[in-house]
């Protein structure tokens, strides 16, 4: 029969067992959870900025080509192609603009891009600019400097959410290798439980062994 000493022996070392074992299930949820982070984390750096950025570039294209055509439509032979091609452009900007407020919007983007947005809508309209080009009279300057300027303050947004993209972009990285950091920490710590239960286990077969030589030493006297 076991002795009462043996017993609260053994209750230590199955509390002990039991916390470490705690311990590590604890460490596997965290784990996972941190995996779960890393994968939201690239899944943002490729949906939410990568690709925004290829908006962004896309924006940009169409703009420069609107300045070019704008700047030199007196080199064209159908002025009416030209104002076609321009409407054409600004559809393209507004369709990108459209998936690109779908995406996860942080709020300096969100002001930016309908700040970009409004500038498209109610300052880029080709359709507004009348005679901005006749034969008779050439190029009219002051409406062109007009659309220039319209022009140029919607790059300013958009190189705006350009610097964000990269601001974003790189908390996103430093989040992550924080989170790896941790994972580190706890596979370490992980590393070190296994050891003490170990030991532990050790310590408990051996006490058990040495117990049960005891009685039946005691056993053999009798």
């Amino acid at each position: 029969m076991s002795s009462p000493k043996s017993v609260n022996n053994k209750l230590k070392f199955a509390i002990a067992l039991t916390f470490i074992l705690m311990l590590i299930f604890g460490k596997n949820f965290l784990e996972r959870r941190y995996f779960n982070e890393l994968g939201e984390a690239f899944v943002s750096v490729y949906e939410d900025r990568l690709v925004v950025e290829s908006y962004i570039f896309s924006i940009s294209e169409n703009l420069f080509r609107i300045k070019l055509l704008v700047n030199h439509c007196q080199q064209e032979s159908d002025y009416s192609n030209v104002l076609a091609e321009i409407v054409a452009y600004e559809e393209n900007i507004l369709k990108t603009v459209d998936t690109f407020e779908k995406t996860n919007l942080t709020k300096p983007e969100d002001e930016f891009l309908t700040s970009f947005r409004s500038i498209i809508e109610n300052n880029l309209r080709i359709s507004d600019y009348n005679f901005l080009y006749s034969e008779e009279t050439g190029i009219n300057q002051k409406k062109v400097e007009e659309y220039n300027s319209a022009i140029e303050r919607a790059i300013l947004d958009l190189e705006k959410l350009s610097q964000i993209q990269i601001e974003e972009g790189r908390k996103l990285a430093m989040n992550s290798s924080k989170v790896v950091n941790k994972s580190r920490i706890w596979a370490q710590f992980e590393v070190a439980a296994l050891v003490i239960l170990l030991i532990l286990i050790y310590l408990l077969i051996y006490t058990t062994r040495k117990i049960k030589s005891a009685i039946e030493d005691e056993e053999e006297e009798y």
